[in-house]
């Protein structure tokens, strides 16, 4: 019998268990809606507070690199122009040593003297090549023969008097009508003989004749020299004056009336600045040796450029914003050359280099 109600006990308590469950389910579902409550206090709250300071930094930081763009601008000064000045007739100075005296302007004309450093000369002319080569110089200077020096008639042209027979002869560099011009003498005109050979006389050379040799070699006075150069532009004292710039509203000249006091503030609201330039990287300020070499390449960044001494191969196209300098009285010439390097926009491995400074080597 007591186990009989022990198992009737059991299986009359089930039923009592059974209902629990459906009060256990309303619980669970307020327990997750509250945990996210957490994560939405202060926060939350204080966003719109602090969410106008931040813009305002940002709109500063904006306006003072504007103005510091603004102030480096103003600040560069246009550089000085390079100069080159043309020989004029008169009094020069051989302004290197071992300078070949040709016949004839270019390098196709015959070596007759040679003069060094620091010799006096007189200059008749400057003259242009229109179609020099490469590395042949452009500019030369047409002087006076210097009367130490012989130049040769043809013989039969001199009556027994040692003087001009017919009413104009040339005088050459040497025995022959291949031997370049150098001066004419009249009829009438008597010479100094000094040598004959074959049907050539060699005589003195008359104040008229007259020779050629590089413009780039000889220097007049104070201003003609063999260095051209630019002097570095001094910074202007930065000022706190901003200019105004794309974007930027201008400041009110009147202040403001009491309607626009009133209005809305997005009616007076300035608009945000242009983000300021990125700075470009300093110059690159090289100074390189070599010889000037002409350039006839259609693809070419410029019409002259720099080439190694020893290897003749190029290092750097020569550029120069100014007209006043003519690179081509370089030509030919081994020169050091001072000024900014950089890679041509068009073909990012060219070098050119914006000449600042030109010296001619001996």
């Amino acid at each position: 019998m007591a186990t009989s109600l022990l198992a009737q006990d059991a299986t009359n308590s089930m039923p009592a268990v059974e209902p629990a469950p459906m009060t256990t389910p309303a619980a669970p579902p307020a327990a997750p809606a509250a945990e996210p409550a957490p994560a939405m206090p202060a926060p939350a709250m204080e966003a719109p507070t602090n969410a106008p300071a931040a813009p305002e930094k940002k709109k500063t930081a904006k306006k003072k690199a504007a103005r510091k763009s603004t102030r480096k601008t103003a600040a560069r000064k246009p550089a000085p122009e390079l100069k080159t000045v043309p020989l004029i007739a008169g009094p020069a100075v051989v302004s290197a040593n071992h300078v070949n005296v040709r016949s004839r302007a270019g390098l196709a004309g015959e070596v007759i003297a040679h003069m060094t450093n620091g010799e006096p000369v007189t200059v008749v002319e400057e003259v242009h090549l229109k179609n020099s080569g490469p590395e042949e110089p452009s500019a030369w200077a047409k002087i006076q023969l210097p009367s130490d020096e012989h130049v040769w008639i043809k013989s039969s042209l001199l009556d027994s008097n040692n003087a001009v027979a017919p009413k104009k002869v040339n005088l050459r560099a040497g025995p022959g009508e291949a031997y370049g011009v150098v001066g004419t003498l009249q009829r009438g005109e008597a010479v100094q003989t000094i040598d004959t050979k074959g049907d050539w006389t060699q005589i003195q050379a008359p104040t008229n004749a007259y020779a050629y040799m590089a413009a780039q070699y000889l220097k007049q006075g104070e201003e003609a020299t063999t260095v051209a150069s630019i002097p570095t532009p001094e910074p202007a004292p930065e000022t706190n004056t901003m200019t105004e710039m794309p974007g930027m509203a201008a400041a009110p000249t009147e202040p403001p009336t009491t309607a626009d006091t009133n209005a809305p503030a997005v009616a007076t609201e300035t608009p945000e600045p242009a983000p300021a330039a990125t700075e470009p990287p300093p110059p690159r300020i090289v100074e390189h040796e070599g010889i000037v070499r002409g350039s006839f390449s259609i693809q070419a960044p410029t019409r002259y450029q720099l080439v190694s001494p020893d290897t003749h191969q190029p290092i750097d196209y020569l550029y120069t914003a100014t007209t006043n300098l003519d690179l081509g009285r370089y030509k030919g010439l081994h020169i050091i050359v001072t000024g900014e390097e950089s890679l041509d926009e068009r073909w990012k491995n060219t070098p050119v280099i914006t000449i600042q400074r030109i010296q001619v080597l001996d």
